[in-house]
């Protein structure tokens, strides 16, 4: 397995957080992890991307344990629900400045940006794009390194339906190059196109792991969004 997830947990109260949770991901798979708002969705991404650290239980990434944050850097691209790019720095020194991070040339930056239709924005200061265009900025930081894991909290929150048709090509697109993913999901029609495998947090635990298909044909479905 390219993922293996044994009781990681991080609790910021006695109701709220991700309580022990287990679960393995192959190679390749294209998971959507689903759940109601405070359910530890966002929790579990951030804990995968080393964004945050557990209060116990392990993962490990390709063999590597989730505490070695420098070896698993390159490895994991993380798309934010709310991109963290600098507001008051253009798309291009944003981009630079993950660059130097990741040891990156800078001629990847201008090949991905021709790639994602950015070059015409490489001066605008983040603070004046859309918020379509700021999560396309943020999409591509998480590609710099071409990590063969991706991560996206809540990939089509609050974009318009033009950009929405744009996420999901993007994220079938990563897919068929081999890339392992994982995104939060709260939209029945989006998990559907896209997921092959459902995760479901309810309450900071993990309640149901299986296929689209037995997802929607499941009590867990029926009593939690029916």
């Amino acid at each position: 397995m390219l993922i293996k997830v044994y009781n990681l947990t991080k609790i910021y109260n006695k109701k709220r957080g991700l309580f022990p949770t287990s679960f393995e991901v192959d190679s390749g798979e294209l998971i959507s992890v689903i759940g109601h708002n405070g359910a530890g969705k966002s929790t579990l991404l951030r804990l995968l991307s080393t964004n945050l650290l557990p209060d116990s239980g392990d993962a490990w990434i390709n063999g590597i344990n989730l505490k070695n944050r420098v070896a698993l850097v390159r490895k994991i691209g993380f798309v934010p629900e709310t991109p963290n790019l600098f507001d008051f720095f253009s798309v291009e020194y944003n981009l630079k400045l993950f660059a130097r991070l990741f040891k990156i040339p800078f001629s990847r930056i201008e090949e991905i940006m021709k790639e994602f239709n950015l070059l015409s924005f490489r001066n605008s200061k983040i603070q004046i794009l859309s918020k379509g265009l700021k999560q396309r900025v943020s999409i591509v930081r998480s590609l710099l390194s071409d990590p063969p894991i991706l991560l996206f909290d809540e990939p089509t929150s609050g974009i318009d339906y033009e950009m929405t048709k744009e996420i999901y090509r993007l994220l079938k697109d990563f897919h068929s190059k081999g890339k392992t993913i994982m995104f939060t999901s709260h939209r029945p029609e989006e998990i559907k196109t896209l997921a092959t495998r459902i995760l479901v947090l309810h309450q900071g635990n993990l309640i149901f792991d299986g296929s689209s298909q037995k997802y929607f044909k499941s009590k867990t479905y029926e009593e939690l969004y029916l």
